[in-house]
């Protein structure tokens, strides 16, 4: 049966106009070894990697669907981890813009990102409430930490210990002990959301911002370190439950720890407040790289910038304040007093943490992101919440610095949405117009070729031969631009209330416009002589007036120009003849008005979508209603035929662009890429190219490829990706010992674990296959007393004729190491036995040790039970115990072998250049100290 119809593929193009979307976070990044220069911002799916110094976007990091919501670079800079709306997490590098490692295990968006000191380790929070700490090097995750209540706002590693310190919108701050993976301490302090949470002053202070304008410090106190055994301990209390402690409130006012029986690594006591200027949240709290710069802001557009002093400029400012305090006592001390007096002076946290000066931002900040440079500048970059992105600097040194802002992207994108679009007639020109700005970009570099100042723009058009806009505004002027120069050319109150629409002229020679004033105008286009040159230039003049009951929504000229469709308030499309004005057709049917509309090459048909989410085709010539089709799952924004055929396109606030076939009333595709309402679209003159924009600030290219789109097909593949879809929203596999909701496990079920779960099994069915035909071939051998060939499987031969049960390794080295986990966590058990024979034999030739024994001993950990209880795997065990302990005994003898022969060169390093490694020989150091500290102790108490 051959093929009724065919259409063409459009396919994403591009996304541009936007600088940095608002769900993520703005950091600095560092390329060809230069900091503070680039900066990689969100832009919906994708990551933008900026240079600030010229203004251009140099590195496109790709996303697949869903959008960025934090960002966080490496400790080394070479990589940069992304966190994204659904959960995932990809770790691109910023030398090849690639993203090859990706994690998945949290359900719902990504809230906070950090690598520990070392960039080996990742912790991620989520709205789903769960931290989760990430093997980078190995791809996998570790650990998957319960116990915050709403959704995780900041998580951090300690330098010098294994602890993580995590904040969230549960009022409640969390110390977790990373060798057990438990909360040992809770600080409950706060009576709002905690927003964000810092370490200073050598990671003995934990600054804190909640939902009033107070930033919290608490005072750190490592039991191991504490020195004074004398030292007042603070007040125990009973615990009701374990792991959480509580504070109350002393007789001095100040908040005490509950402190639980047994030692917990470290104290947390309140040491005091430091009160904002803004009385709002805060929304982001940070701290550069030295941790000398603290700085916060909150829904507005000021960020407050401190610095935390260091020990000797505290004990200086100490020093002044308690020479001051003597003199003060000495003038107000008799004579004889003056041998005898003493001065105390207090430090207060106002000594240690100074503020600098506010940053002004031009707009309200969404994010931001600090660096300090050797030469003691401090640059702050902003994403700031108009779709613009600034870098401002100042010198934190000076006694009063000000904050002097060097660069900032503007061009690339618009303040506001963009609510209209125009192609030129040569289809290289795209117009897009918002509240306060025209762009003109070339669509085949995506680069802003013009910009110019206007009231807010609701419509336009390029006027025939290109080189002049027309703009109608909501204050219901027309606006006439000259693209060559820029300049505004003239402006024409044409509407008393908002100018809804535009329409040209068939012939060329004018255009209609529509308002909310009732009425509908004609214009045309003249000549008229410049006051400012001799030259003549392109003016407009009224011609008709058409007055209405009702207001204008949108108005259309039919192609021969003889008909005018009117779209009103009431609901309904009123059509009039062009030359007499007189009423035709009146189109009813729709129960909300119809926002948009358009006729069709030829005449025959206009549609029209509405704010009831149906699109409606009719004929133009007797008015009947040809069609209703339920469009989208919001209102219906815009719509337009595709240049000469019966397809066209509807943009809805349900963020789909979707095309449709006039003809056959068929749905031919979905346009998805927009995350918020799509406002406009724009059809090229060709029909090659489709432009959108949408209320995310982006504006997005599709083009038409030569790809034929057979609507089966599409059907199929659509039907698919909804299975797909409900396979990862199915319940994760039962694991035995587990209570209902407990998944320790960092993975989550996804299409591509179960994909990778089909491929084991697939290749162990075929490992039983070719074993079978492998006996069967012996015995016909034997019986033919001869070698017959043996027919090898097709697979097998594609990986080189290997042997079956080195296929099914290959399998396995095959799979994500981030996916390995889950995979195996859905595979039925009757393909363990195999598994684990096959381990066996694998293990005893000594290849991929690791990746064996992971998987073998995740296998054993989940099906405990089977195996122990099954007689035919005992001897299968007791030989992978032999194996496997004689075996990993190996790895770990070469390891350490390795390890030695590598302290070896780095002692022969040290001895030729003379330079000790500071850091080893410090920590030395304190080891030898903790150890000293241990044996006093366990004396005195043995004394």
């Amino acid at each position: 049966m051959g093929l009724t119809k065919q259409y063409l593929r459009y396919v994403a193009s591009a996304v541009f106009g936007l600088i940095g979307s608002q769900k993520g976070n703005v950091v600095f990044v560092t390329l060809r070894g230069e900091k503070g220069r680039y900066v990689a911002v969100p832009a919906c799916e994708h990551v933008f990697i900026w240079d600030l110094r010229k203004g251009e976007k140099i590195l496109i990091l790709q996303g697949l669907k869903h959008e960025v919501t934090c960002l966080c670079p490496s400790p080394d800079g070479l990589h940069l981890a992304v966190g994204y709306e659904d959960g995932s997490i990809r770790i691109f590098s910023l030398l090849s813009g690639e993203g090859n490692v990706t994690f998945n295990g949290h359900k719902a968006a990504i809230t906070s990102l950090k690598y520990d000191q070392l960039g080996g380790r990742l912790a991620s929070g989520s709205k789903d409430t769960d931290v989760i700490v990430w093997d980078v090097i190995n791809e996998s995750g570790l650990y998957r930490l319960k116990g915050h209540k709403d959704a995780i706002t900041q998580a951090l590693f300690l330098r010098e210990k294994n602890l993580l310190v995590t904040s969230g919108k549960d009022t409640m701050v969390k110390w977790w002990d990373l060798d057990t993976q438990h909360c040992f301490r809770t600080i409950v302090g706060h009576r709002t959301e905690v927003w964000g949470l810092v370490l200073v002053s050598e990671e003995k202070r934990l600054i804190t911002g909640a939902s009033d304008s107070e930033l919290r410090a608490w005072d750190i106190a490592y039991l191991q370190e504490i020195e004074d055994p004398e030292e007042p301990e603070p007040k125990k209390i009973k615990e009701s439950s374990p792991g959480i402690q509580d504070t109350h409130e002393a007789e001095d006012g100040t908040l005490e720890m509950e402190e639980a029986p047994e030692d917990r690594i470290l104290t947390c006591r309140k040491a005091g407040s430091i009160m904002r200027e803004g009385r709002d949240r805060v929304v982001n709290l940070a701290v550069d790289r030295t941790g000398r710069i603290l700085a916060c802001h909150g829904t507005d557009s000021v960020l407050e910038v401190f610095r935390i002093l260091s020990k000797e400029e505290i004990q200086k400012k100490m020093d002044k304040k308690m020479k001051k305090a003597r003199k003060k006592a000495k003038g107000n001390s008799c004579k004889g007093e003056e041998e005898d007096l003493e001065v105390s002076v207090e430090m207060t946290l106002q000594d240690e943490i100074q503020r600098v000066t506010n940053i002004k931002t031009s707009a309200k900040i969404k994010s931001f992101d600090l660096i300090h440079l050797p030469q003691g500048e401090l640059k702050a970059v902003f994403l700031l919440q108009n779709n613009l992105v600034e870098l401002y600097s100042l010198s934190p040194s000076v006694p009063a610095p000000q904050p002097v802002r060097t660069n900032r992207i503007t061009i690339a994108g618009h303040r506001s949405d963009v609510r209209t679009l125009s192609f030129s007639s040569d289809n290289i020109a795209v117009l897009s117009a918002a509240a306060d700005s025209v762009k003109i970009w070339n669509r085949s570099t995506l680069q802003c070729i013009r910009t110019m100042t206007c009231e807010y723009a609701l419509c336009s058009f390029f006027v025939p031969g290109d080189r002049q806009v027309v703009i109608g505004t909501k204050t219901g002027k027309l606006q006439l631009y000259d693209l060559a120069s820029g300049n505004l050319l003239e402006t024409i109150d044409a509407h008393d209330g908002a100018l809804w629409s535009l329409s040209l002229s068939p012939d060329q020679r004018g255009f209609v416009t529509g308002g909310a004033d009732k009425s509908v105008k004609f214009w045309d286009f003249e000549l008229v002589k410049d006051e400012n040159s001799t030259q003549k230039r392109l003016s407009v003049k009224q011609t008709r007036t058409l007055q209405l009951d009702e207001e204008v929504l949108c108005v259309r000229y039919s192609p021969n120009q003889k008909l005018l469709a009117v779209s009103l308030l009431d609901c309904t499309v009123k059509i009039f003849y062009v030359d007499t004005l007189k009423f035709f057709l009146s189109l009813y049917g729709h129960k909300l008005p119809v926002i948009c509309m358009d006729i069709s090459y030829d005449g025959a048909l206009i549609a029209t979508g509405s704010a009831d989410r149906n699109v409606k085709i009719w004929g133009l010539d007797f008015g009947d209603c040809h069609k209703s089709l339920f469009a989208h799952d919001d209102s219906v924004m815009y719509l337009q035929f595709v240049p000469k055929s019966h397809l066209f396109f509807t943009a809805g606030k349900d963020h789909k662009i979707k095309q449709w076939d006039a003809d056959r009333f068929e749905h031919i595709q979905t346009l998805e890429g927009h995350h918020q309402e799509v406002w406009c679209l724009a059809v090229s003159p060709s029909g090659d190219y489709v432009v959108s924009s949408s209320h995310d600030k982006s504006l997005r290219l599709w083009e038409r490829t030569r790809e034929p789109l057979i609507l089966e097909e599409e059907r199929e593949m659509q039907r698919e990706a909804e299975y797909e879809e409900s396979v990862a929203k199915e319940d994760q596999p039962a694991v035995p010992g587990e209570t209902q909701g407990d998944n320790y496990f960092t993975g989550k079920k996804t299409i591509e674990t179960v994909k990778a779960a089909e491929r084991i099994m697939e290749a162990i069915e075929l490992y039983r296959e070719e074993t079978a035909k492998m006996k069967e071939h012996k015995a016909i051998c034997k019986a033919a007393g001869k070698e017959v060939p043996l027919p090898i499987s097709p697979i097998l031969m594609a990986y080189g004729n290997i042997s079956p049960s080195a296929y099914v390794l290959e399998i396995f080295k095959g799979i994500r190491s981030s996916e390995l986990e889950e995979a195996l966590l859905v595979l039925p058990f009757s393909y363990v036995p195999d598994i684990l024979k096959l381990f066996n034999e694998f293990i005893q030739l000594g290849s991929d040790i690791e990746l064996l024994c992971r998987c073998l001993f995740f296998l054993l950990r989940i099906h405990f039970g089977q195996i122990t209880s099954n007689q035919m795997l005992v001897p299968v065990i007791e030989k992978l115990k032999e194996t496997t302990i004689s075996k990993v005994s190996q790895v770990r003898d070469v390891i350490g072998f390795n390890m030695a022969g590598l302290d070896y060169l780095k002692r022969e390093c040290e001895a030729k250049s003379e330079v000790m490694f500071f850091a080893d020989a410090t920590s030395h150091l304190e080891e030898k100290k903790r150890k000293r500290k241990k044996r006093e102790k366990l004396i005195l108490t043995l004394t």
